[in-house]
């Protein structure tokens, strides 16, 4: 900001006046000679203490512990249009001081500031009046007062301002302005498209990037892209991307067409007029990282829409994608992998993704950096859900080694993710035998102790997943795994609670595993969840039936009955009824008791 970008200097024209009458002076004293009711001397005055000013920031300090600010306040609504202009520019070069912002804030300028864009005004006034109004833009208290007092109008007028500072320090306070979405409403409605794709023709780079800066922000709203559409906008834009020269551009410009992309009605003029086949050919030669991670972030924003995705699969964007898997640069790998998630939600692109793009996610699994490997496990996770032929592909790949390998992530997301893609996997027999092979209940059992509530949700879903096999459930049972399971039938959070539910379920389908559930505390849990009408459900009840129908004495001494087909077998035994909340004591456990006068325990031993 400040910096000029004509050529030559804007120093007050040499024949007006002789500033070396008083060059000599102290700065207190020409301070002094801006009260002067004489229209030469305040001109003068001005003059010197310009030069001062400009050079540094100190001599800056200097004038403002000596009071010129409130001076040049005042001399800004002087009728002498001389004056005028030099109080402008010493403010303008002033304003990029931090102390002399506050005190031109405190002191109110910003109305005197928009008084002097007046079309009439001298072009100097112009470009100095806009660049103070530039730096003070920064402060939102600043930009609430420019846009009240009607300051925008005349900033977007001086868009097409025939000098080139002019233009930048207009243009670069409307891209401040617009930084606060208030105002991107208002500078729509005063038309500013036009002058803005006009600048982007500039033969300044700085203000073509300046345009695009404040298009990309503007074109957030709806109401802008199609503006953008019906003044030709997308043409321009899509102009830039094919002129190599213009290379410095390309990242800015493909932030505002990332933003079209968003926007249904947008894509389509888009891809209708040929414009997204040239997109997507620029972005599969394109090198340069920058542009390669911002289209993927684009794809991935713009595909959350079910139809930009059918749009997008269309345009063939899949192969953009699966070509940045192989750039060994992790930003990109994980910018690519989200959108891969984001595009897999359409099927056929989930097809596409799969079969071409899995043995490449596969590989980047193995990566140190954890964000990539969260990013690749998460796209894997939506390439394979509801997709038996992607985990297929999966299982060919060799990817269960590495999934396996994935529990131990340091990140939430990434385990979560894993064992969603080897639940999605279990479904196919071949896959579940060799995933069990791999210790699949041992690897898990980090996962059902972990504090994140997803975590524990994706575990518990995987042990029933996992848990139809006999020897997952020995397994379970060995490593410790059966008492997490227990203590997350109590947790607060509704999924966990019915998922170790469901997974209770599924694991007491035997009666070792059943009968070590019981003496676990599972049973007592599961009563007291049966009782509250808030907690109980159709899983909670499933479970405990389930434990019940494959403990047969625990059923018969609670319940006092067995229905018909619960058929007791060798080593049951009636230890009469217990009452609620008393413990249910093991055949081993009644045997250490000393004999008493109560009933006999029943025991059936056949052999």
């Amino acid at each position: 900001m400040g910096k000029k970008v004509k050529k030559g200097s804007q120093d007050p024209p040499k024949d007006v006046f002789d500033p070396l009458l008083i060059e000599s002076k102290t700065p207190a004293t020409v301070v002094l000679m801006l009260s002067s009711p004489e229209n030469e001397i305040l001109a003068k005055a001005c003059d010197a203490l310009y030069k001062f000013a400009s050079k540094g920031d100190e001599n800056k300090v200097t004038l403002l512990g000596l009071g010129a600010l409130e001076h040049l306040h005042k001399l800004l609504s002087h009728e002498d249009p001389l004056v005028r202009r030099n109080a402008v520019m010493i403010l303008g070069i002033m304003a990029s001081n931090h102390d002399v912002k506050k005190l031109l804030r405190e002191l109110d300028v910003t109305n005197s500031l928009i008084s002097q864009l007046a079309p009439e005004e001298d072009v100097v006034i112009h470009e100095f009046a806009t660049l103070c109004l530039a730096y003070m833009a920064v402060e939102y208290t600043t930009k609430v007062k420019i846009f009240e007092q009607g300051g925008l109008e005349p900033l977007i007028r001086l868009l097409g301002s025939p000098d080139p500072d002019v233009k930048k320090n207009s243009l670069e306070c409307i891209y401040l302005l617009v930084q606060d979405f208030q105002n991107r409403a208002a500078v729509r409605e005063l038309n500013v498209i036009p002058p803005l794709l006009g600048l982007l023709e500039s033969e300044y780079p700085v203000i073509q990037l300046l345009a695009l800066q404040t298009l990309e922000l503007i074109s957030k709203d709806r109401e802008t892209r199609i503006l953008l559409g019906e003044n030709k906008g997308l043409d321009c834009l899509l102009n830039i991307l094919e002129n190599n020269e213009l290379h410095d551009l390309h990242i800015e410009t493909l932030a505002v067409l990332g933003n079209c992309l968003e926007d249904v009605h947008t894509l389509q003029e888009i891809q209708l007029t040929g414009g997204l086949k040239k997109l997507v050919s620029f972005l599969e030669v394109s090198t340069v990282p920058d542009i390669q991670k911002n289209a993927a972030k684009a794809i991935t924003k713009a595909a959350y829409d079910s139809e930009i995705r059918k749009i997008l699969h269309w345009g063939e964007v899949e192969k953009f994608l699966l070509s940045l898997l192989e750039t060994n640069n992790d930003e990109i790998e994980v910018a690519a992998s989200q959108a891969i998630s984001a595009m897999s939600e359409n099927i056929d692109s989930k097809c596409v993704l799969g079969l071409q793009g899995i043995p490449q996610l596969i590989q980047l699994l193995s990566s140190d950096n954890e964000e990539v490997k969260e990013a690749v496990v998460t796209a894997l996770a939506n390439l394979t859900t509801a997709s038996p032929r992607n985990a297929s592909v999966v299982a060919e790949a060799e990817g269960i080694e590495p999934l396996m390998n994935t529990l131990k992530a340091q990140r939430d997301g990434a385990i979560c993710n894993a064992i969603a893609v080897l639940t999605n996997l279990s479904l196919q027999e071949p896959s579940r035998v060799k995933i069990q092979r791999h210790g699949i209940m041992s690897a898990l059992v980090g996962p059902l102790r972990s504090t994140n509530s997803q975590v524990q949700s994706k575990a518990l879903f995987a042990v029933a997943a996992f848990g139809c096999d006999a020897e997952a459930r020995a397994e379970l049972r060995e490593v410790g795994g059966l008492g997490p399971l227990v203590e997350l039938l109590q947790s607060k959070n509704d999924e966990v609670r019915r998922n170790a539910c469901w997974a209770i379920t599924v694991c007491g389908s035997d009666e070792l595993t059943a009968v070590e559930l019981c003496r676990l505390g599972a049973l007592d849990i599961l009563e007291e969840i049966n009782l509250s009408t808030k907690r109980k459900n159709k899983f909670s009840e499933a479970a405990l039936e389930k434990l019940l129908d494959n403990n047969l004495c625990q059923k018969y001494s609670r319940m006092g009955y067995l229905s018909s087909r619960n058929i007791i077998t060798n080593g049951f035994y009636d230890c009469g009824q217990i009452k609620h909340g008393g413990k249910f004591l093991s055949l081993e456990e009644l045997s250490q008791q000393e004999l008493t006068d109560r009933r006999a325990i029943i025991f059936i031993n056949a052999k």
